[in-house]
């Protein structure tokens, strides 16, 4: 039995080993592949590259584990099943469950291993990542403008654009800036293009903008809006506008300097959990001032108790103890009220879910993190019954079947935590959720592969789709044949 179980395990640390390289550098090339196209030929060195490489492995090796583990279990017992060891394992007496007892030591090894990656390298790597690249946006000021949202790292400039283009980036679409001045006056100049440019040494960033308006009023931002309507201001037409901003704090010498350290995917859980306590005592401060507010504002405060003794000469309904004109008053103020409270509650709406959806982003990222590591065990109680049932080894088969088991957790596992996260279900069932769909499919395929009883032919489905796929490729090469004749008739 020893020498069986080292077997087992070494027939699955080969693969296992393969496909985390694998996986690992596709998921290294994800995440650098369009960050490169920033980098090069920004004046940043290879050595500053090759620490961002760094740090983005450091990141995708806990996602690498779960995939590697997946992959690796569907190709051992696939191997096995498909060479016939595993019937042969089977009558000598010794069950599936026997067979993976001494994996599944090395699988929640390999968890462990994860949730201690996840709690400690993952944050440091993506508090240096983040903080790098961040660095790298500013000594590239045009970098730092991200379509599609407000940029305001700019001192004195708020800039939004809808799409930024061109071989170097520098050229924008439907272009907004509002320009705070020294006085606080606010000039706000709109354009339809807008093309940046700026030279190596240059304090100055230039924003050539083309067909757009400007506009500026020349009274302070502090006084009245009866004092600004009478104040006068400025509005034009330009064919071409030139704003020059100073980007001098964007020249950084060290670009490993760390200025960020409060994104949640730089915290450990530790850190987690202290940071959601904490946003926790200010989110029950807000909604008691909140509600308190709205107490004073709906007259709340006013109300009498029903022990309070009522006025004698108060008959039948309250509107009917006064006069037409009395009763048009009284509605008036109620319905004015009612529109006040329900205009409060619309503004206060946005600011409620910025908010909350803080708090959830903590606590969900909090039982994701741990999801993750766990995650290893469930995709491998998935993946060893399913190869010895599909009984196909190697990278064919088993890669198909583990990409679509992986698309489907990472699916259910992203849609749960962005419902979290917009508070539609628990930061718990954010975390967890996919794990506990695909646990049922875990068991089912267990007890099938251990006791023979499936009651889907996954063989006969694997061979299906290779007939499918060889019938297109004929089907192509038809195609190809009868336009080769054609061209040479």
């Amino acid at each position: 039995m020893k020498i069986l179980n080292k077997y087992i395990i070494v027939s699955f640390l080969k693969p296992f080993i393969t496909t985390f390289l694998i996986a690992l550098f596709i998921l290294i090339l994800q995440l650098v592949w369009l960050i490169f196209d920033d980098m090069a030929g920004k004046g940043v060195t290879f050595g500053i590259m090759l620490k961002y490489i760094f740090y983005v492995t450091v990141v995708a090796v806990p996602k690498a584990i779960p995939i590697a583990i997946l992959l690796a279990s569907i190709m051992t017992f696939g191997q096995l099943s498909e060479n016939y060891e595993f019937a042969a394992i089977k009558s000598s007496g010794i069950s599936l469950m026997k067979l993976i007892r001494p994996l599944l030591i090395v699988v929640v090894s390999l968890s462990l291993i994860n949730l201690f990656f996840l709690n400690n390298a993952y944050p440091w790597a993506m508090y240096k990542h983040k903080n790098l690249y961040a660095n790298i946006k500013k000594k590239q000021p045009a970098l730092a403008l991200v379509e599609g949202s407000f940029n305001n790292d700019l001192d004195g400039f708020t800039i939004k654009f809808d799409k930024k283009y061109g071989e170097e980036q520098n050229l924008l679409d439907n272009v907004l800036i509002y320009q705070t001045k020294d006085n606080g006056n606010v000039s706000t100049i709109t354009a339809k293009k807008g093309t940046i440019f700026s030279s190596d040494g240059s304090k100055y960033m230039s924003l050539k903008l083309e067909d757009g308006y400007y506009y500026e009023e020349h009274s302070h931002r502090g006084s009245s809006l009866e004092v600004r309507n009478k104040e006068p201001f400025s509005a034009t037409h330009f064919d071409s506008y030139t704003v020059n901003i100073d980007v001098s704090k964007f020249a950084l010498d060290n670009l490993e300097e760390n200025r960020y350290d409060d994104d949640r995917e730089m915290l450990s859980l530790n850190q987690l959990d202290i940071y959601s306590d904490s946003l926790k005592t200010q989110w029950d401060e807000y909604l008691g001032n909140r509600a308190q507010n709205f107490l004073f504002s709906a007259n709340g405060n006013k109300l009498v108790n029903d022990t309070t003794p009522k006025a004698k000469n108060i008959k039948g309904e309250i509107l009917d103890n006064f006069n037409l004109g009395e009763q048009i008053q009284v509605l008036s103020i109620a319905e004015n009220n009612i529109i006040n409270t329900v205009n409060d509650f619309s503004n206060f709406s946005g600011d409620f879910k910025s908010r909350r959806k803080g708090l959830n982003l903590i606590d969900t990222e909090y039982h994701h993190r741990i999801a993750i590591a766990f995650s290893a065990l469930l995709l491998f109680l998935i993946g060893a019954p399913l190869g010895s049932l599909i009984k196909k080894g190697g990278f064919g088969a088993p890669m198909v079947v583990a990409i679509v088991i992986y698309m489907v957790y990472h699916f259910l596992s992203s849609f749960a935590v962005n419902m979290a996260d917009e508070s539609s279900i628990t930061d718990f069932w954010g975390g967890w959720l996919s794990t506990l769909i695909l646990f049922p499919l875990a068991i089912y395929l267990a007890f099938s592969a251990n006791f023979d009883k499936a009651k889907i032919n996954f063989n006969a489905l694997i061979d299906k789709l290779y007939l499918l796929l060889n019938k297109k490729n004929d089907i192509i090469q038809v195609d190809e044949n009868k336009d080769t004749d054609y061209i040479e008739s």
